[in-house]
This record gives C-alpha cells, sequence and structure tokens, in this order.
C-alpha cells in the first residue's frame, strides 16, 4: 500500500513545474554555505597558515563562494584576498562537511604561483590578523575545520596512488608534506578529543 501511495505522488510530482519543485525541496532541505579553502605548500615543505581576525587558532586562507563562482576560481580569489598572492591547484580536491555549522568545504593543495614569492604572503584583509609559513610537522593551533581539512586532503591523496591524472593534477609532490601536516592536525584532535 505504501509503495503504491509513494508512486502516485511521485506521478503528481513529476507534473509540477520545476521552479516549483526546487522552492519545494529548499524549503524542506537542510541549507548549506559552501566554500573553499587552500592548503599552500612552500618548496621547503612549509605550509601557509592564517589566524583570522575573529577567531582563536590558525586555518587555511579561505571563503565563502560566490553565487555562479567555480569553485576553483573561489579558492584562488580567497587566497589572493586574503594574503596577496596567486596560487596554482595541484592534486584532487577533498571535500569536506561539517554538519553541524551546515559547511561543505572543498579545500585544494596549492602552491605559489610561478614567479611568486612566497615571503610575500601577508594578511591582504581585514579578516586575517595574521599570516605566517609552519614547517608540516611542527603545527600551531589549528581551528577544528583546518584539522578536517587536512586529514580529508590526506585521506584523499593517498586513495588517489594509482589512478589516473586529474584536471589539478601536477607537481604535487609525493605527498610527505600533507601526512606530516595531516599526522600532526589529528594529533591535535585527539589530545583535544582525550
Amino acid at each position: 500500500m505504501v509503495n503504491a501511495v509513494q508512486r502516485a505522488l511521485l506521478r503528481v510530482w513529476r507534473h509540477v513545474p520545476r521552479p516549483l519543485r526546487r522552492w519545494i525541496v529548499r524549503i524542506g532541505a537542510p541549507s548549506f554555505t559552501v566554500g573553499a579553502a587552500c592548503l599552500i605548500e612552500r618548496a621547503d615543505g612549509s605550509i601557509l597558515l592564517v589566524r583570522l581576525s575573529y577567531r582563536e587558532g590558525w586555518g587555511l586562507p579561505g571563503g565563502l563562494i560566490a553565487r555562479r563562482e567555480d569553485v576553483d576560481d573561489c579558492a584562488r580569489r580567497e587566497v589572493r584576498e586574503e594574503v596577496d598572492i596567486d596560487v596554482e591547484l595541484v592534486g584532487t580536491p577533498a571535500v569536506v562537511v561539517d554538519s553541524r555549522p551546515q559547511r561543505v568545504d572543498v579545500v585544494f593543495r596549492a602552491r605559489p604561483a610561478s614567479g611568486v614569492d612566497p615571503a610575500q604572503a601577508r594578511p591582504s584583509s581585514a579578516e586575517i590578523r595574521e599570516a605566517r609559513w609552519f614547517p608540516a610537522d611542527d603545527l600551531p593551533r589549528l581551528q577544528h575545520e583546518a584539522v578536517s581539512a587536512l586529514v580529508a586532503l590526506a585521506a584523499g591523496d593517498a586513495g588517489a596512488a594509482g589512478r589516473e591524472a586529474g584536471p589539478h593534477d601536477g607537481e604535487a609532490g609525493d605527498g610527505a608534506v600533507l601526512r606530516r601536516a595531516a599526522a600532526e592536525a589529528a594529533r591535535q584532535r585527539d589530545a583535544l578529543a582525550s
């Protein structure tokens, strides 16, 4: 009986105009914000972290995607706005879903673009109070979003071994920097949990 009712409702649903269906789904579904962030690696294995003016701990440069903006473009734009350097995206991004604040982050590995001096990275937005390079295995206290991002990137990097190159793959290195940063992030997460 339940299946027959469901089938009947789906037949009705099929005839509801698409804009109205989208509106109904949006009302009934939880809404999430979507952002992009970058783990920027310097040639010596250091990574760039930022401290926000309104939060404690260190995080990755990034922010919310603008309407109709491509997520790759968002990642590069946010880095440029926050630390005033251009980056090249490398590897396959990781997606982190944080259900409590209802946020989805697409996290990229990146490196300073060709010809960019990494030492020029500096806060260039009122929301960033400090930007600094850290050795991957000696990170300061991280924001929980940065921990999740590093762990997700490392998991994706480990799973990418043996697959064909994707659109962002390039000279992403052997992943040692990412693995060290993710191990440090996981250590911080575990220390907070205990």
